[in-house]
Parts: C-alpha cells; sequence; structure tokens
C-alpha cells in the first residue's frame, strides 16, 4: 500500500492513503487489519479523508512495514465485522444532511424566486398530504400543526417562511433518525454474538473447535446455561430454550429433535445437539435491530410522558391559534401561535437524549438494553451483588488439590476437569485453566453431564458416579460420606480458599481448594456507588458464613446474606421492590439469572455465563468495577437533562407565543427561532453526559 505520513510523534502516527477514492468496505479492511497487529493499541480510519491514525507501542519500522505489506485483497474481514461496522450508515446520513443544507442555502442564492416559490408549493404537498391522513383518522398530531403551519404560509404567499420552516423539520428529521439509527446500530452490535468456540460432535466426541471453522450441517453441542451459536435443526437432546431477546417470548419454549433453534437463544435447561442451517452471524443481527426498533424496550417512562404530552399539546396549539385570531382578528399574530408547537421539540430531543446516553454508555463498554433501564439506575436505591466474579476477581484460580482417597492429586485435576470444562462458571473455568496449565489432556471419558443451578454436576464415568460442587450439595443433597481415614485432614482444610469438593460412589474423593480474591477496587467501588445515591448495598453469596462475613466486612457493605439459593436471592429483590424500593442486581453466573430478572435493571459481568448475559438489562465489562459508578452518575445526568430540556422547551417557545401574540416579532421569525431552539436542544442532547471522564 502506498502512504504518505501526514504527522507524527512517539506512539502515534498519522497516515494519508493514496488511491483515487476510499471505499466503505476498504476503510473497514484496513482498520480490521491494523487492529490485528498486536502492538497496535488504537486505530482510527477516515473515508472522506482517506487518512488512518494508529497508536501503538515499540517500534516505529515495525508499523511502517505492516503498512507497506497491506493489501485489500490480501486481508480475509470476517463477514459480520463489515455487515455490522457502521460505517455506511454514518456516510450517508452525512451525505444526506451536507446535501439538505447546500441545496437549501444554494437554492436561495442561484435560483430566482418565482421557481423557488413553485419548488416550495409543490413541497409543501407533502406535508399537508400527511395532515389530512391524520385528520382522516381523527387524531390531532404534529403532522396537523406541521401541515397548518406550512399551509397558511403558502397561502398568505409568505414562501420565504414556508421554506424556512419546511428546511428546518428535514433537518430535524434527519437528524432524529440518524441518531435513533446509529444508536440502534451500536446497541444491536454490542448485543451480537461473540461465541469464539463452540463444541462439534465429531466420530461420537465433543471437540472444541473455533467457530468461524464451524460449516453448515456440521454437529454442535449446547449444555445448559450455554448460548446458541448458529441457527439450526435440532438432532438430539432436549431441552427449554429462552428466545426472549429475539421473540420477546417470556417465558422458555421446549425443543426437542426436529425442532428448531436460533443463534443466539440461550439453553436454560437441558442438552441439545443440532445440525447448523446457518452458520453467518449477520441474521442475529439483523434480528436483533428489528426487535429493538419494533420494541418498545427503549423507551422510558420520561419518554412515554414526553410523547403524551406532545400528542395532548396538539389540539392546545391549534386551540390558542384560533382563540387568538378570534380576539384579534390578525392572521399574522394567530400564525404566531401555529408556528411555535411544544409537541415537535418533546418528541425529538427526548429520544435522542436517551439513544444518546445508550450510545455514551457503550464508549465505557457499558451495553444499555433500553431507555427505562437508565432511569431504573437513576432511581435505584438498593443495588445486590453476587459474591463469586463480581465483588470478587472474575478469574479465581485453583491454589491446592487435595485428594481423600488412593488417586494422585493430578489424576483428580483431570477427572474435574473434563467434567466442568462444559460449563460457564468462573469456578468450572478456574478448574479447567489449571489442568491446562499443568498440561493434563484428556479425553471425553464421561456419559451425558448434569449441570444442577447453584450446586453442581454429576456424571458416570465408566460404572462410577462422579459428582463435583457445593458442600451442600455433596454432603446434605447427594449424602456423600467423608473416609475415616481423611477426618482430620477434612477437618483441617484451609479457610482461606473457597472449596470444591468431588465425590466419586457417594465417597468424597479430593477438595479442590480455589482462591477467590476480593477485587482491588471493590471497598472503593461500594464506597462511591453510596456517595452517587445508594442507600443499601448488599451482597448474597452462596458461599459459606464464614466467607461471607470476612467480604462483608472488608468491603463494607450494608447486609450480606451467605449459602443462599438463586431463588432466595429472587426473593430478596421482590421483598424490596415491595418496599418501594427500585433495585439492581449485579450477577454473573447461571445462579443469578433469576435476580436479575426479578430487578428493576439486571446487571451481567460480561465474561459471565451467557444466560446472565442475554437476561440481564445491562452488561459491564469484566475489568472494572467502577462502571457501575459512571453507570448510575451517566443515568442520574440523563434524567438532569431531560428535566432541564422540558424547562427548556417550555420556556422558550412560551416565550416566542407571547412575543408572536404581542405583536413583538413576526410569525417567520418566531417559526425560525422555534425550530433553531428545537435543533439546538436536540443537538445538546446528543453531547456527552459526563464530561469528567475520571469517573
Amino acid at each position: 500500500m502506498k502512504f504518505i505520513i501526514r504527522h507524527e510523534i512517539p506512539g502515534r502516527i498519522r497516515i494519508h492513503i493514496v488511491q483515487q477514492r476510499m471505499t466503505c468496505r476498504q476503510a473497514d479492511t484496513l482498520l480490521y487489519y491494523l487492529n490485528t497487529l498486536e502492538y497496535v493499541t488504537q486505530a482510527k480510519v477516515s473515508v472522506r479523508t482517506a487518512d488512518a491514525c494508529v497508536c501503538f507501542t515499540g517500534e516505529r519500522s515495525a508499523l511502517i512495514l505492516a503498512l507497506k505489506k497491506f493489501r485489500y485483497e490480501s486481508v480475509e474481514v470476517p463477514d459480520a465485522v463489515l455487515a455490522n461496522s457502521g460505517r455506511e450508515l454514518n456516510d450517508a446520513y452525512q451525505e444526506k444532511l451536507i446535501r439538505k443544507i447546500v441545496l437549501h442555502y444554494g437554492g436561495k442564492l442561484f435560483i430566482p424566486y418565482p421557481v423557488r416559490s413553485v419548488w416550495i408549493a409543490v413541497k409543501s404537498l407533502k406535508y399537508l398530504k400527511e395532515g389530512l391522513k391524520s385528520l382522516a383518522k381523527r387524531k390531532l398530531e404534529v403532522s396537523v400543526l406541521d401541515a397548518a403551519a406550512i399551509g397558511v404560509s403558502v397561502l398568505r404567499g409568505d414562501m420565504k417562511t414556508a421554506g424556512s420552516v419546511m428546511f428546518l423539520l428535514g433537518v430535524g428529521e434527519t437528524l432524529e433518525e440518524w441518531t435513533h439509527k446509529k444508536s440502534v446500530g451500536d446497541l444491536a452490535r454490542s448485543m451480537s454474538l461473540n461465541v469464539s468456540k463452540v463444541w462439534v460432535k465429531t466420530g461420537g466426541q465433543e471437540v472444541l473447535v473455533d467457530s468461524c471453522k464451524v460449516k453448515e450441517e456440521d454437529q454442535v453441542v449446547v449444555h445448559m446455561g450455554s448460548v446458541i451459536p448458529f441457527d439450526g435443526l435440532v438432532t438430539e437432546g432436549e431441552g427449554m430454550v429462552n428466545q426472549a431477546s429475539l421473540t420477546g417470548e417470556p417465558l422458555a419454549v421446549h425443543r426437542e429433535s426436529g425442532g428448531y433453534v436460533y443463534a443466539g437463544s440461550v439453553l436454560e435447561e437441558g442438552e441439545l445437539t443440532f445440525a447448523v442451517k446457518r452458520a453467518s452471524g449477520a441474521s442475529r443481527y439483523e434480528k436483533i435491530v428489528t426487535m429493538i426498533e419494533e420494541s418498545e424496550k427503549l423507551k422510558s417512562s420520561v419518554e412515554g410522558k414526553a410523547e403524551r404530552l406532545a400528542d395532548r399539546l396538539v389540539p392546545v396549539t391549534l386551540g390558542g391559534t384560533v382563540l387568538v385570531w378570534l380576539l384579534t382578528r390578525n392572521t399574522v399574530k394567530a400564525l404566531a401561535v401555529l408556528m411555535v408547537d411544544f409537541s415537535c421539540a418533546l418528541k425529538l430531543s427526548m429520544p435522542i437524549a436517551v439513544l444518546s446516553a445508550i450510545r455514551e454508555a457503550r464508549n465505557y463498554d457499558i451495553t444499555v438494553k433500553g431507555g427505562k433501564y437508565l432511569e431504573a439506575v437513576s432511581e435505584a436505591k438498593t443495588i445486590v451483588f453476587d459474591k463469586t466474579g463480581t465483588l470478587t476477581k472474575a478469574r479465581p484460580t485453583v491454589k491446592k488439590v487435595i485428594p481423600f482417597c488412593g488417586q494422585k492429586e493430578e489424576e483428580l485435576l483431570r477427572l474435574a476437569a473434563c467434567l466442568e470444562e462444559h460449563f460457564p462458571h468462573s469456578m468450572a473455568k478456574a478448574v479447567v485453566d489449571e489442568a491446562k496449565a499443568r498440561g493434563l489432556d484428556h479425553e471425553e471419558m464421561h456419559s451425558k453431564v448434569e449441570y444442577i443451578v447453584a450446586h453442581g454436576i454429576s456424571s458416570h464415568v465408566g460404572q462410577r458416579r462422579v459428582i463435583i460442587g457445593s458442600s451442600h450439595f455433596v454432603f446434605d443433597d447427594e449424602k456423600c460420606r467423608i473416609p475415616e481415614a481423611y477426618r482430620e485432614q477434612f477437618e483441617n482444610l484451609p479457610e482461606e480458599y473457597s472449596h470444591l469438593y468431588m465425590a466419586v460412589d457417594g465417597m468424597l474423593a479430593g477438595v479442590i481448594c480455589i482462591e477467590d480474591p476480593l477485587r482491588p477496587e471493590s471497598i472503593d467501588v461500594v464506597k462511591a456507588l453510596k456517595a452517587a445515591g445508594f442507600e443499601k448495598v448488599v451482597m448474597m453469596t452462596g458461599d459459606s458464613e464464614r466467607t461471607a462475613a470476612a467480604v462483608a466486612a472488608r468491603v463494607g457493605l450494608d447486609e450480606y446474606y451467605s449459602e443462599v439459593l438463586p431463588e432466595d436471592k429472587a426473593n430478596f429483590v421482590e421483598r424490596e421492590k415491595s418496599w418501594g424500593r427500585k433495585v439492581l442486581m449485579v450477577g454473573d453466573g447461571v445462579n443469578d439469572s433469576p435476580a436479575l430478572s426479578a430487578a428493576d435493571a439486571g446487571i451481567a459481568i460480561s465474561d459471565g455465563a451467557e444466560l446472565a448475559r442475554e437476561i440481564a438489562d445491562i452488561t459491564i465489562a469484566a475489568d472494572d468495577l467502577y462502571q457501575l459508578v459512571r453507570l448510575k452518575y451517566l443515568s442520574n445526568a440523563l434524567m438532569k437533562r431531560i428535566n432541564g430540556n422540558y424547562r427548556k422547551i417550555v420556556g422558550i417557545n412560551t416565550a416566542l407565543i407571547l412575543l408572536g401574540v404581542g405583536g413583538i416579532i413576526q410569525p417567520t421569525t418566531s417559526a425560525m427561532l422555534h425550530n433553531v431552539s428545537t435543533l439546538a436542544i436536540s443537538l445538546q442532547g446528543m453531547q456527552d453526559l459526563l464530561k469528567d471522564k475520571s469517573i
């Protein structure tokens, strides 16, 4: 690739690509290529200028060599990256907006007024048609006001006013449509699948393979609590599939052999094997976009209030126009009322503010599935945390494996990893990672694995029944025994670790000690959450009373509950809500799903179980709990902006009406000031809410 270096400083370089015109596809290809380079930390590519800005580490010579070697045709970019980049959308709307402005002001300079008047009269027919359609349905909507204002101006021969009103309405519609589609696109991309590996059945064995290598008709196995990565036809097994994110169905649906499953749905119970019918991820993105655009989820109650108020104000504005004309018999003064309507500003500025807040949240790796959840975060006074993977580090590690039988600890760990690798839980991942670190490869020795939520897993290896899980599951539910020869060893298990118990044929075989240290930011985050407005910070965990009490004391929690089941967490949330409190739930596991659903806003950790992420209303990245504080301040700022917009809209438009009725300003001026103020408020609503980026 030929390029010119425009500017550079240590660690940052801006280049211009030497070619006639860069397409959106080429820009996405170059950006993808740059992001695959391990020494590139950040990259941006501009289509219009054919420039690329690259931040990097190490020597610049490596980057220069990579840029010289780059060829568009030699880079294989995943289809989903090209299909879902959003670059073409932005480019199209930028051109649309620029073209609209150039034509409007260019027409004023170069087209004679008589010709322009005819064109304005023709354009007005579109608005008049919309107004008449609304009246035909016996509805008084904003389109009626627009049609009346434009129609009266045309009848009076005031083409300048009519043209200005239509231009400003057109710009407003374009901005609203652009912002809405961009926000929906960003949201859909963040909700799209990110499954890197899947289980494929070949020769009777389950093999973990890269999802990009899966082809149509491959047999993919999905275990309980996991996301279904592709569309397909079930060939074996049965289970309950949660399709809420795609269809909006609140209850899981039963699927068995012959049933169809969709990419992005989640297997809540059972185990399924299906033949892949569509290996592309694009269909998932399209389904999400459709779901978001058709769903009421995007609308918070304040948006709904704005729309209802806007609709109620339409007849008030029309009535005010008629009343002023009857009292003054002055068409100009009556037109001043008609030119200024509250509903346009209300309906335009509120959704833009909410969608822009959702977009801004994405800048902090926070995915919000709808405006009403930001409102819930703003109003919430109680926040409930799961312990493992949330207040503690998302990556617990195995510190010891203690045998309670004649087997070596490597064999016990190999067996535990063989079962645990099928399930999305941080403790299971710790076991699997430790086995890999020790080089303990294994074959699939077991039969079907059963996962008991919040307890553990069970299976058969040969004729032996193997179970792994909590103390409650192994000793209370399954009535497993401790070998007498190891009784003293059991009573002296190290207390500083969490324990995972493994039993074979009803006898304890080993204990895996897992270190699950607190996140370094947990203590400060809890303090910051209280400072941001939360009155009660609670922890609920399945861990022992001893462990829970120690964590609660260190973090500074208001309440904690130990040895709880999933339904206990959900019941606590419901009880808090019955007392009139808005509740947030933060969790990362399958066992947190009932509470995430019950909360006013459920918040999942990004590398937690797929079911938790799918059910949750908000997802935050796993590496920083401070995002919860940012989310709270962002939500508070959004509600403050919306309330401020209400005051501005009412104040400005009331003043314009009074000035018009008093004859101080002409209808042309009031129309211009009304539309300019509406656009100004809407554009301000697109600005970032968090000025202090350190929050």
